[in-house]
């Protein structure tokens, strides 16, 4: 039997959810139907979301074959958002549309900066990225990050980049320079693992965020180097770095940042797409502190570090280091036996896991 659709063409990876949403049911009649863009205060990665805010958008052809979907991509070989998938470095079939089409959802590209003092907007609750370099400190706040995932950004004389996927809950900064060139990120539209794929406009290569690996393009196998970055509340990285700037809400786009559009997400057990490897030892949305160091991995489970002392050394691939976690702030790091602080990772525990399989883990004695 043939049902005949129609789905917005940079949603065309819900028409199950749609079709659901829409009542259809597999009776050999031909219909019409429309996708729905999300509005400012709906998660535009929840499928069935987008189907009960918003307004038609522009409708490409598609057909439903006995439950088989077969879209006009298909047409092109692994290509979604305009990039092709066919020498990634990870399976095609697992990088998914997370709903938005390339740069649906906006980087911010010239992000202005208030005084802390001037950040009425936050509660001292409020998680923030924190970043200092070189001297200069500047905090991300995550209610603003939740609706644009990416800001390009110079601090301190230094081209970064600063990252965040709400659906694993993963800050991260690189440095954006690389072979001498300053890249600008944007939003592909992509997962990889429920995790956002980067992409830079010079080459139009995709990087996975918590992989730090380009894995489709020119760029193919290149690493992004990782800052030290804090996540945690603004009442703490305002106490640590009182002098520190503050991204704006002036961003030049109309949004609600008052209201998270992933409310309840991060209470929930469910998941929004599939991810390649899971574990139940903790729950899928409990925190880590996830450490790297020569290409071996370790994470160290919030449920671990509230049960021992907030400051422990640790050793891993024979480094030796101090593990510092807050409870009252609900964050954690570590610094090495100069005082620098290392790169690491606050991040869900399935997605941890979903990246890193053979990770080690930190247990509480």
């Amino acid at each position: 039997m043939i049902v005949a659709a129609f789905l917005a063409e940079s949603g065309s990876g819900f028409s199950a959810a749609l079709i659901k949403t829409a009542g259809i049911k597999n009776r050999g009649v031909l219909v019409d139907v429309a996708m729905w863009e999300p509005c400012d205060l709906v998660d535009s990665h929840n499928s069935m979301a987008r189907f009960r805010f918003a307004f038609p958008v522009r409708l490409l052809p598609i057909m439903v074959l006995s439950g088989l979907l077969v879209t006009t991509d298909s047409v092109v070989a692994d290509s979604k958002n305009g990039f092709v998938l066919n020498d990634a470095l990870v399976p095609p079939d697992e990088i998914l549309r997370g709903g938005p089409g390339r740069d649906g959802i906006p980087s911010l590209d010239d992000p202005l900066f208030v005084k802390a003092g001037e950040a009425k907007f936050l509660s001292a609750k409020d998680r923030v990225l924190g970043i200092e370099v070189n001297g200069v400190a500047r905090a991300y706040p995550v209610r603003i990050l939740n609706y644009h995932e990416i800001v390009n950004d110079s601090i301190g004389g230094e081209a970064i980049v600063v990252t965040y996927c709400p659906l694993c809950g993963s800050g991260i900064a690189f440095s954006s320079t690389i072979d001498g060139r300053r890249l600008e990120f944007g939003v592909s539209g992509l997962l990889y693992n429920s995790d956002v794929l980067l992409y830079d406009r010079r080459s139009k290569s995709l990087w996975s965020q918590i992989k730090k690996t380009a894995v489709t393009g020119p760029m193919k196998g290149t690493k992004l180097h990782a800052i030290p970055l804090s996540h945690t509340t603004w009442r703490d990285w305002q106490a640590r770095h009182p002098s520190t700037q503050v991204l704006s809400t002036d961003t030049g786009f109309r949004r609600n940042y008052k209201v998270s559009p992933y409310r309840g997400y991060s209470g929930s057990g469910k998941l929004y797409f599939p991810v390649a490897e899971q574990n139940s030892q903790y729950r899928r949305k409990s925190t880590v502190l996830g450490l790297e160091i020569d290409g071996q991995f370790k994470a160290y489970p919030f449920d671990e570090l509230k049960k021992g002392p907030g400051q422990f050394t640790d050793e891993f691939q024979g480094r030796r280091f101090e593990v510092i976690y807050d409870k009252k702030n609900q964050t954690a790091r570590i610094v090495g036996p100069e005082g620098n602080e290392l790169p690491t990772l606050l991040v869900f525990w399935f997605a941890w896991y979903a990246f890193h399989p053979d990770t080690e883990i930190y247990t509480a004695i």
